[in-house]
């Protein structure tokens, strides 16, 4: 077909439905927004593998943005496993608002929660879903919740770089990503699939977190590094990523977390962490 005598090249500005326009241009897979809901920012929070604290992390960042007086909100898409209901204290029945849109429960401090473990009878209820069932259940989170005002949006995946990651980084407006690592050398080995995952999705790695660092002596204050030495700051130089934040073992820290009571949490290991999702641009 001949090309229009008038094409610009700018198939943003022009208006014909030549053959030739969208070329080169894939089409978005970004899904909207419930109509009811502005979120800012959303932060995703990724890990390689599973036990590494991601689910604390996202906790812990979320009441640090809060603080700073932050509208603050958590996308639970570890459906199989999700945690972040009992970590805040959070129990209730969902409701719907008059457009049939779920409205989330909101925690003491006023963070907004959307969790699979909030539509269950029982909490201990597994959910024994096929994988593209959990991706949409991820997805309807994002479009079928009415989040209202958000300025900072926190999700917390589930590890590894299948299916519901995916789905995330192909479906969610995301600002970037931050991944939570341990200090062991295969655990580096896992960070490293995780940081390439996310430059192949053109999705920004705001930094990485290492949690269980070290435990603090309780008698004399010496940082005691039960896993040996970290491998993270090796990882993080050889793809130009910065280390956030360095998290201890805190037996206090997770009596909070297990007591629903994570809000109270007390410490400034994540404050540069917090200070990194704050200047992250929104996408």
């Amino acid at each position: 077909m001949a090309e229009n005598e008038s094409c610009t090249h700018d198939c943003s500005t022009c208006s014909a439905n030549c053959a030739s326009k969208g070329k080169g241009q894939p089409e978005s897979l970004l899904a909207p927004q419930n109509k009811s809901s502005n979120v800012k920012k959303v932060i995703g929070i990724v890990s390689g593998k599973g036990g590494v604290g991601k689910s604390m992390v996202t906790s812990l960042l979320t009441v640090l943005m809060n603080r700073r007086e932050y509208k603050t909100a958590i996308l639970d898409a570890d459906v199989t496993g999700p945690s972040i209901p009992k970590a805040f204290g959070v129990k209730g029945e969902i409701f719907g608002n008059e457009d049939g849109a779920m409205l989330p429960l909101v925690s003491r401090m006023g963070t907004k929660i959307m969790s699979v473990n909030l539509l269950l009878d029982d909490e201990t209820t597994p959910v024994v879903w096929r994988g593209s069932l959990i991706s949409g259940t991820v997805k309807q989170f994002w479009t079928d919740v009415c989040w209202d005002e958000v300025d900072y949006m926190f999700v917390d995946m589930p590890p590894g770089t299948g299916d519901v990651p995916l789905t995330v980084f192909q479906s969610l407006p995301l600002s970037g990503v931050i991944i939570v690592t341990s200090p062991q050398e295969l655990v580096s080995m896992i960070v490293a699939k995780a940081v390439r995952m996310a430059q192949m999705m053109n999705i920004p790695v705001i930094g990485i977190v290492e949690n269980m660092s070290y435990v603090k002596c309780p008698d004399c204050g010496k940082e005691l590094h039960i896993f040996g030495e970290s491998k993270t700051d090796a990882v993080a130089a050889e793809y130009g990523i910065p280390v956030l934040a360095k998290m201890p073992l805190d037996p206090a820290l997770a009596s909070q977390c297990d007591n629903g009571l994570i809000e109270l949490f007390e410490g400034d290991f994540l404050d540069a962490a917090a200070d990194a999702v704050e200047a992250a641009p929104a996408k």
